[in-house]
C-alpha cells in the first residue's frame, strides 16, 4: 500500500543519502521544478544509483523527469534508462501523442508514471492508460490552476472548485484503473492544515498523498493506514451474508449493522478485495 509519496531533490547529497532509511512508501527524486543544475543532479542522481545499494531498490523509487519535449527531458530519460528505477513520473504531460513517446524512449522494465497539471490532458484522464506500464497519476493542482488561469488562492477545503478538480481526478482515474495521488501541500511547517487535508482527502477516496517533509509522511501514514474496523465489518457482512444466501434470502435485517443485501454485499467483497491488495 503506497500512501505517502516524498519529494527529494536530486541535487543534494545530503537527502539522497537518506533514501534507505526514509519511512515513506515512494521516494519521488526529483529532477524537474526547484532544480536550478539539471545536469548536475543527474550526474549525483547517477552515482548514487551505481555505487550505493539504491539499485537495489530497497525503497519504491520514482524518478520526475522534466517535460519529454524538451533537450532536459530527453537527457532525464537517458539517465532513467541506466539507472532504472522503479518508476518515472513525466511532468507536462498535455497529449495522448507524450505518452506514447514516452512508452517508445523509456525502457520497458520501468513503470511510466504521469503529472496531471494541464488543462490539455486534465479532461482525457479517463483514457490515459493506453498501456500496462502507465500505473499512476499525481494532479499537480498548482500547475493546473495556472493553466486554467484559476487563481491559486482559491485553493481550499469546502471550496467548490477544488472540490470538482479532486473529484474528477480520482473518479476518472479510477475509470482508468489508474491510482490517484493527490497534491502537494506546500506550506510543509503546517502540519495541522495538512493533517485536515489528508482526512478530507480519505473521506472523499483518496488513499495516498505527496509529501514534501518527513512530518508530512508521518501524517499520511498515519491517516491513509489500513483500517482495520472497516475490514472487520465487511468480513462480517460476507459471512453473514453468504450465511443466509444459502437459505435463499438475499436481503435481510441483521442485529448489528440493519439492513443486508447484495449491494451492501459486494461492497464488502470490494473492501476485502482491496484490503488483500494494499489499496486501503
Amino acid at each position: 500500500m503506497y500512501r505517502s509519496y516524498l519529494m527529494i531533490p536530486a541535487n543534494k547529497q545530503k537527502f539522497l543519502d537518506k533514501l534507505l532509511y526514509l519511512s515513506c512508501d515512494v521516494a519521488m527524486i526529483n529532477l524537474e521544478d526547484g532544480i536550478s543544475n539539471k545536469q548536475e543532479a543527474r550526474e549525483l542522481l547517477y552515482q548514487n544509483f551505481a555505487n550505493t545499494k539504491l539499485s537495489s531498490k530497497a525503497i519504491f523509487n520514482v524518478v520526475r523527469i522534466n517535460d519529454i519535449n524538451t533537450e532536459d527531458g530527453i537527457l532525464d530519460i537517458k539517465l532513467v534508462n541506466k539507472i532504472k528505477p522503479n518508476a518515472v513520473r513525466i511532468a507536462k504531460i498535455r497529449s495522448t501523442d507524450d505518452i506514447k513517446k514516452a512508452l517508445q524512449l523509456i525502457n520497458k522494465d520501468i513503470q511510466i508514471h504521469l503529472s496531471i497539471e494541464t488543462k490539455q490532458i486534465f479532461s482525457s484522464i479517463s483514457a490515459l492508460r493506453i498501456d500496462p506500464r502507465i500505473t499512476t497519476l499525481y494532479l499537480g493542482i498548482l500547475d493546473l490552476l495556472e493553466s486554467f488561469d484559476i487563481p491559486q488562492e482559491i485553493l481550499s477545503i469546502n471550496n467548490p472548485t477544488i472540490d470538482y478538480i479532486l473529484s474528477k481526478f480520482l473518479i476518472d482515474s479510477k475509470i482508468a484503473s489508474l491510482y490517484p495521488v493527490s497534491f502537494m501541500f506546500q506550506q510543509h511547517k503546517d502540519t495541522n492544515q495538512f493533517e485536515l487535508w489528508c482526512k478530507y482527502l480519505k473521506n472523499m477516496g483518496y488513499t495516498a498523498t505527496s509529501c514534501i517533509s518527513p512530518t508530512q509522511v508521518q501524517i499520511a501514514n498515519q491517516i491513509f493506514q489500513i483500517d482495520q474496523a472497516l475490514i472487520k465489518k465487511a468480513q462480517y457482512i460476507k459471512d453473514a451474508f453468504e450465511k443466509n444466501i444459502c437459505n435463499d434470502t438475499s436481503g435481510f435485517v441483521d442485529d448489528k449493522y440493519g439492513f443486508i443485501d447484495e449491494p451492501i454485499y459486494k461492497n464488502a467483497l470490494n473492501i476485502l478485495r482491496n484490503a488483500k491488495e494494499g489499496k486501503i
